[in-house]
C-alpha cells in the first residue's frame, strides 16, 4: 500500500504540486528518498528518524521508499521533512490513513520532533487553497499560512506529536490568524530636508508616475536623503501588491514571524553588489534586489562604481517588470517592477560642477566625462528623470524647517495616482499600472498633447536626436504633469517641463 502526501516544489515564487509517496515493504532495513532530491532532502531521512524517535515511534525494520512525484522535477529545501514523516506515520498506522486528504504539508523537523519555520509558506498556501487544500506548516509561519484565506481548514503545529494528537482526534489546534507587521518607527520626512526645491519637485514626479530617476550632484548635496524620503511620498499598497510583494519575500526568507509589511520595500545594495545578488541566482536561483523591491523602490547610490555589466543587467527587467534568470538546471522567473532611484558624483572628486574649481586630472569636462562613461547610453535611455542637485549653502541650512513635507505632497501623489487608476481601467490595464508602466500604443493615446505641444516635441526630436523609448518616455513624464495639475490634456508647458528633465544630462553618457 501506497501513502500520499501533497506538498509543493518552488519555482521562483510560483509553487507545483508534489505528491509524496511512501511505501513501506518487507525487505533490507533501508530508507530511501528518491524523485531528483537535492542534498537538504536527501537528509531529511535522519532529521525524520530523529524526530519521530522522540515522538515516541520508530521507524520499522523493513524497506522504506519514499518518491516525489513528478520525479523529473528538481526538490530543493528542508520543507519536505514534514510531509514525508507524515506519510510514513500514516503507512504504519501511527495516524489515520485518510487524515491527510485535503492537506497540502510542508515543515522542516528538528531532532525533538519540533517544527521549525520554512521559507515559502505564502505561495504555498495560495497554491493550495486554489487546489482545494488546506495548509499545513509550522506555528511560526502559521499567521503567513492564514492569509490564503476562505473556509479551508489552516493548521500551524509546533510539534509532530500536537500534529498527530489533531488527527487522531486527542487535540483541537485554534486557527492562526493573518498578521500584518507593526511599523516599528516612522518613515524620513520631507520636511527634514532644507532647500532642493528643484528635487523635492521632481522626486514628487517620479512617485506620481512611477518614474525612474537619477541624481546628479556634489557630495553633501543631500541625494540620500532625498532618495530616502520617497517611500513616505508613495501610495499605500492595494491588497493585490501586497500580496505579490510579500511572497517575494516569503520565498527569500524575509517574512519576520509570518507576518506580512504594508510598507513598500525600499532596498539598498551596496555598489559592490555581484550580479548574481543584484538580479537574483546562485544556489537555488534565488531572488535578487530587483525582485526584492518588487513593488517598491531600488535605491542605487554610487551608481557608476557599480560593475558596467551590472548595471546593464537591470535593462532588462527595467522594461519588462520581470527578471528570468536560465541557469542549466533552474529557468526561474520573478516579478521585478520596482522604481529605480540612483545617485552620483558629477566626476571621480566629486567637485567638477563648482564654480572656480580645477580639478587635478586635467579639465573639469575630461574628468566628468570620464566619470560618466561608466554608465551605457541604453540604461540612461530607460532613466525618466535626471536632475542636477546643487550643494546647499549655508543660508538655506539656517533656515527654519519647511512648512509642508511629505503628507501635503504624498496627497497630491495619490490624486495623481487615482486619476491614471480610473484612466486605465477603462483600457482594461491592471489597477497598479502607472504613467510609466502602461504600454507604448496606450500612452500615445492617453498623452495626445495640444497643438501647441505636438509642435514642441516634434522640434525637440529632431534637435536632440530621441530615441524611440526616450520619446515614449518623455510623453510619460508630460503625462505625470498634467496628472498633477489635474488636466486632462497634455499641454505645451508640461511637455516643456519633461524635456528640461531628460535634457540636462543628455551629455552623461558620453
Amino acid at each position: 500500500m501506497v501513502t500520499r502526501v501533497a506538498t509543493v516544489a518552488f519555482e521562483g515564487i510560483e509553487a507545483r504540486a508534489v505528491d509524496v509517496q511512501v511505501q513501506i515493504l518487507p525487505g533490507s532495513v533501508t530508507f530511501t528518498v528518491v524523485g531528483l532530491p537535492d542534498k537538504a532532502v536527501a537528509e531529511s531521512r535522519e532529521r525524520v528518524r530523529g524526530a519521530l524517535i522522540a515522538s515516541g515511534l520508530a521507524l520499522p525494520a523493513k524497506r522504506i521508499t519514499v518518491n516525489l512525484a513528478p520525479a523529473d522535477l528538481p526538490k530543493e529545501g528542508s520543507h519536505y521533512d514534514l510531509p514525508i514523516a507524515l506519510g510514513v506515520m500514516a503507512a504504519i498506522g501511527a495516524i489515520p490513513a485518510d487524515a491527510l486528504a485535503g492537506y497540502c504539508v510542508l515543515g522542516e523537523l528538528a531532532l525533538d520532533g519540533t517544527l521549525t519555520r520554512v521559507n515559502g509558506v505564502l505561495p504555498a498556501a495560495l497554491a493550495a487553497a486554489e487546489r482545494g487544500l488546506g495548509p499545513v506548516c509550522p506555528a511560526a509561519t502559521g499567521p503567513e499560512a492564514a492569509w490564503a484565506g476562505g473556509d479551508l481548514d489552516v493548521l500551524a503545529p509546533r510539534s509532530l506529536i500536537q500534529l498527530a494528537n489533531h488527527f487522531k482526534g486527542s487535540q483541537v489546534m485554534a486557527r492562526p490568524s493573518p498578521a500584518l507587521a507593526a511599523a516599528d518607527d516612522l518613515l524620513p520626512d520631507l520636511a527634514d530636508i532644507k532647500g532642493q526645491e528643484g528635487a523635492k519637485r521632481v522626486l514628487e514626479i517620479a512617485a506620481a508616475g512611477g518614474h525612474n530617476m537619477l541624481f546628479n550632484g556634489p557630495p553633501g548635496a543631500g541625494k540620500s536623503m532625498l532618495a530616502a524620503r520617497l517611500p513616505s511620498i508613495l501610495p499605500p499598497l492595494a491588497p493585490r501588491e501586497l500580496l505579490d510583494i510579500a511572497m517575494v519575500q516569503s520565498v527569500a526568507g524575509g517574512l519576520k514571524g509570518g507576518a506580512l509589511s504594508n510598507r513598500r520595500p525600499f532596498r539598498q545594495p551596496h555598489h559592490s553588489a555581484s550580479m548574481a545578488a543584484l538580479v537574483g541566482g546562485g544556489l537555488g536561483a534565488r531572488p535578487g534586489e530587483v525582485s526584492l523591491a518588487h513593488g517598491g523602490v531600488l535605491f542605487l547610490d554610487e551608481l557608476p562604481e557599480f560593475s558596467p555589466q551590472v548595471l546593464d543587467s537591470l535593462r532588462q527587467p527595467m522594461e519588462t517588470g520581470t527578471v528570468m534568470i536560465a541557469r542549466a538546471n533552474h529557468r526561474v522567473t520573478y516579478p521585478a517592477r520596482f522604481q529605480l532611484v540612483a545617485a552620483m558624483n558629477p566626476c571621480r572628486c566629486g567637485q567638477g560642477l563648482d564654480p572656480g574649481y580645477a580639478c587635478r586630472r586635467g579639465p573639469n569636462e575630461r574628468c566628468m566625462a570620464q566619470y560618466q562613461a561608466r554608465l551605457s547610453g541604453p540604461l540612461l535611455d530607460r532613466i525618466d528623470l535626471r536632475i542636477e542637485v546643487p550643494a546647499v549653502s549655508a543660508a538655506d541650512l539656517v533656515l527654519p524647517p519647511p512648512s509642508e513635507g511629505s503628507a501635503a505632497a504624498a496627497a497630491r501623489v495619490a490624486a495623481a495616482r487615482a486619476l491614471q487608476t480610473i484612466r486605465y481601467g477603462e483600457h482594461g490595464l491592471p489597477a497598479a499600472t502607472t504613467n510609466a508602466t502602461c504600454p507604448a500604443k496606450v500612452i500615445e493615446a492617453v498623452a495626445s498633447p495640444d497643438p501647441e505641444g505636438t509642435a514642441l516635441i516634434r522640434q525637440a526630436a529632431e534637435t536632440m536626436r530621441l530615441s524611440a523609448r526616450s520619446f515614449h518616455r518623455i510623453l510619460r513624464v508630460a503625462r505625470t504633469l498634467a496628472d498633477l495639475d489635474g488636466e486632462a490634456q497634455v499641454r505645451r508647458l508640461h511637455l516643456a517641463e519633461a524635456l528640461s528633465y531628460r535634457g540636462r544630462s543628455d551629455g552623461m553618457a558620453g
